[in-house]
C-alpha cells in the first residue's frame, strides 16, 4: 500500500475547497491580486495538492524562523525548506495587506485566479542568515543564493490558502500527476512497494542500471519522478528532458516503472533539499527513495569548491529516517566496466579494473560538437533527442546585452553589430534598443527602478524567445542596476535553449566624455534640474562586476569594438 503522508494526512486543498470553489470564484473577483512569480507558482502548486503536505499555504513567521533555525515547524514537524510568499513594500501598499485581509494568488502565464490566501502576517527576514543556514554559506556562486539576493523582494507574507483550481498545464499532460492521482494509479496497478527516483537531467545507462538495481534489492516497482518546475539555471530543458525519459522507459523490464513529472522549484540545498525530496515523495506514495551521490548539489562554490560533501545528503536522510518514514535506497556513483559490460557502483569495483565514464560537461559538448556518444553511455534513442534540440553551436541562437550610460556609444555599437552580424550570415539578427520593447526613442527619463527592472524582464523573455528560435539578438538598454543585468542572463542561460549563450559588454565610456558629446543636451537639462531620472547623474550606475568585455568609445572606434566583439562570438564558436 501507498505510504501515509507527511503528517497523517494528504493535504489535498483542491479536493478540501471543491465545494465551495464557485463561491471563492466569486469573491476573487472582488478582492486585489497578486500575480505569482514562477517559483512562487511552482511553491502554490504542490501546496494546492498536498505534495507539500502538512502545509496548507506559505509559511508564517513562526514557522519559517523555526524551519530555518531547526529543519522543523513550529509544532515540531520536520519540515527543512521554507515556503515562503515575497512581497514588496509596494505590493503591500498596493494590495493594503495587513493581518487577516484576503487576496487572489494568480497565475502569471494567463492571470487566472488559482487561490485566496488569508493573510496571518508580514515579516522582514534576514537574507544571509537565510543563505547560510538553509543554503550552507552566503555566496552567490549557489544558484538559490543568488536568487535570493537578486529576486527575492525584501518581505514574507505567511498565512493559509483555499483552492480556487490548479495551475493549467498543456504539456505532456498524461504524465502530470497530483499525489492522489499518483497513490490511486498505484491502488490499481497493486504496487506496495515504490522506489522513487529524483532527477532534473536527462537520463542515460548509468541512471536505468541504478534504478533497476534499486528495484530488485528492494523487490519494489520505479517511479521515475523528474522536476519540471525551476531547476538549475542552464540545466536542460524539461520538453527536452521528458522525451529523453519517453525514450528511456522503454528500456525497463515491463510494468516495472513508471514516468510522472514533479512541477517542483528546486533550491538546490543539497542535505537539506534531499530530506525536502524524501518528504514530497513520500507524499506522493512512494515507500523508498533514492539518495545518489551529491543529491541536488549546485557545483562549485566561489572558491572551486563542492558546496557539499558527497554524501552529506545520504547521512541527513539516515539521521530523520524514523520521522521520515521513508526508506533511503543510498547509491554511490555508477560507472561502466567494459570487461562486463555493465554498470557498477564505484564501491564495488575491483582495484585495477578499467572504467569508463563521461561527465556532463563532455556531454554537452560532444552533443555541441556533434562528436559520437557511445553506446555504453547512452541509448541511441536517447542521443537522438538531445541531437534535436542541441544543434551545433554555429546554429545556436545567442544574447549580446550592451549597457551603459546615455550616449555612451552602446547604440551606434549595436547598430554597427547588427550590420557586421548581417555579413556574416547563418541566422536572422534582431535589436532591442531603448530601455523597452518597442522604445528605441532613448527613453532614459522618468522610469523608477522597478519600472527600469520590469522593462529588463520584458526585454529578457524577448530575447531568450528569440535567442531559442536560434536568432542573434543584440539589446541595448541602460540597464543600471545588477540585479538587472543578473536577471536577463538567468533568464537567457534558463529560457533560451541550447547553450544559453549570453554576453555582456560593457560600454564604460567616461560620464565626462558621454555629457561633452550629449547633442540632445539631457545632461545638461538634467544638471540644472531640468529634467530628472537620468542615469548617471541623479540614478546611480552600477558598474558590471562580471562583464565578459569591456570598451570604451572615448578611446576606441566602433569598427575597433564591433570587432572585439566578433572575435569573442568567434572564440564561442558561435559564428
Amino acid at each position: 500500500m501507498a505510504n501515509t503522508p507527511h503528517g497523517g494526512v494528504l493535504k489535498d486543498l483542491v479536493a478540501r475547497d471543491e465545494h465551495i470553489s464557485e463561491q471563492l470564484k466569486v469573491e476573487a473577483a472582488t478582492l486585489r491580486d497578486l500575480t505569482l512569480t514562477e517559483r512562487q507558482l511552482c511553491d502554490l502548486e504542490l501546496i494546492l495538492n498536498g505534495g507539500f503536505s502538512p502545509l496548507e499555504g506559505f509559511m508564517n513567521e513562526c514557522d519559517y524562523n523555526s524551519v530555518v533555525d531547526t529543519l522543523r515547524l513550529s509544532d515540531g514537524t520536520l519540515f527543512p525548506m521554507p515556503i515562503t510568499l515575497d512581497v514588496s513594500s509596494d505590493d503591500i501598499k498596493r494590495l493594503g495587506l495587513s493581518p487577516a485581509g484576503r487576496i487572489v494568488l494568480r497565475d502569471p502565464r494567463d492571470d487566472e485566479a488559482l487561490a485566496i490566501l488569508t493573510v496571518e502576517d508580514i515579516y522582514t527576514y534576514d537574507r544571509v542568515k537565510e543563505a547560510i543556514q538553509v543554503f550552507g554559506a552566503d555566496d552567490p556562486a549557489h544558484p538559490s543564493v543568488a536568487y535570493l539576493r537578486n529576486r527575492v523582494k525584501e518581505y514574507y507574507v505567511g498565512g493559509k490558502v483555499q483552492a480556487i483550481q490548479t495551475p493549467s498545464h498543456f504539456d505532456y499532460v498524461t504524465f502530470r500527476y497530483t499525489p492522489a492521482e499518483l497513490r490511486a494509479h498505484f491502488r490499481k496497478l497493486s504496487w506496495r512497494r515504490v522506489v522513487a527516483f529524483q532527477t532534473r537531467n536527462p537520463m542515460h545507462r548509468a541512471h536505468r542500471e541504478l534504478t533497476i538495481r534499486a528495484a530488485r534489492q528492494q523487490q519494489a516497482n520505479v517511479l521515475i519522478h523528474p522536476v519540471v518546475g525551476l531547476t538549475k539555471p542552464g540545466d536542460v530543458d524539461h520538453y527536452t528532458r521528458v522525451r529523453v525519459y519517453q525514450a528511456i522507459m522503454a528500456k525497463y523490464p515491463n510494468g516495472m516503472a513508471h514516468l510522472a513529472l514533479l512541477p517542483l522549484a528546486m533550491r538546490m540545498a543539497g542535505p537539506r533539499e534531499a530530506v525536502w525530496h524524501a518528504i514530497i515523495r513520500k507524499n506522493f506514495g512512494a515507500t523508498h527513495f533514492i539518495v545518489g551521490r551529491d543529491h541536488a548539489g549546485p557545483g562549485k562554490n566561489s572558491q572551486g569548491r563542492d558546496f557539499y560533501g558527497p554524501y552529506d545528503a545520504q547521512e541527513l536522510v539516515e539521521r530523520f529516517k524514523d520521522e521520515l518514514q521513508i526508506e533511503m535506497v543510498p547509491f554511490q556513483q555508477m560507472t561502466y566496466v567494459p570487461a562486463t559490460d555493465e554498470y557498477m557502483p564505484v564501491d564495488e569495483i575491483p582495484a585495477g579494473m578499467q572504467t569508463l565514464n563521461i561527465s556532463g560537461t563532455e556531454l554537452r559538448k560532444r552533443l555541441k560538437t556533434g562528436a559520437a556518444i557511445p553506446d555504453w553511455f547512452s541509448y541511441e534513442a536517447v542521443v537522438e533527442k538531445l541531437r534535436e534540440s542541441y544543434p551545433p553551436r554555429n546554429k545556436q541562437g545567442f544574447v549580446v546585452l550592451l549597457t551603459g550610460l546615455y550616449n555612451s556609444g552602446k547604440d551606434a555599437i549595436a547598430n554597427a553589430l547588427r550590420v557586421a552580424l548581417n555579413e556574416q550570415g547563418g541566422r536572422s539578427v534582431s535589436l532591442l534598443l531603448g530601455e523597452s520593447i518597442g522604445d528605441d526613442s532613448g527613453g532614459e527619463l522618468g522610469l523608477t527602478p522597478e519600472e527600469r527592472h520590469g522593462n529588463l524582464q520584458r526585454i529578457a523573455f524577448v530575447a531568450s524567445e528569440l535567442a531559442r528560435a536560434g536568432a542573434a539578438v543584440i539589446a541595448a538598454p541602460t540597464s543600471p542596476e545588477e540585479r538587472s543585468r543578473t536577471f536577463v542572463k538567468d533568464k537567457i542561460a534558463s529560457s533560451s535553449g541550447a547553450g544559453g549563450n549570453f554576453f555582456l559588454i560593457h560600454v564604460a565610456t567616461p560620464l565626462a566624455h558621454c555629457e561633452a558629446t550629449d547633442r540632445r543636451g539631457l545632461y545638461a537639462r538634467a544638471r540644472n534640474g531640468t529634467i530628472s531620472g537620468l542615469v548617471g547623474v541623479d540614478v546611480e550606475y552600477e558598474v558590471p562586476k562580471q562583464a565578459d568585455l569591456v570598451v570604451d568609445v572615448s578611446v576606441q572606434s566602433i569598427p575597433a569594438i564591433v570587432h572585439s566583439i566578433i572575435l569573442l562570438l568567434e572564440t564561442s564558436s558561435l559564428i
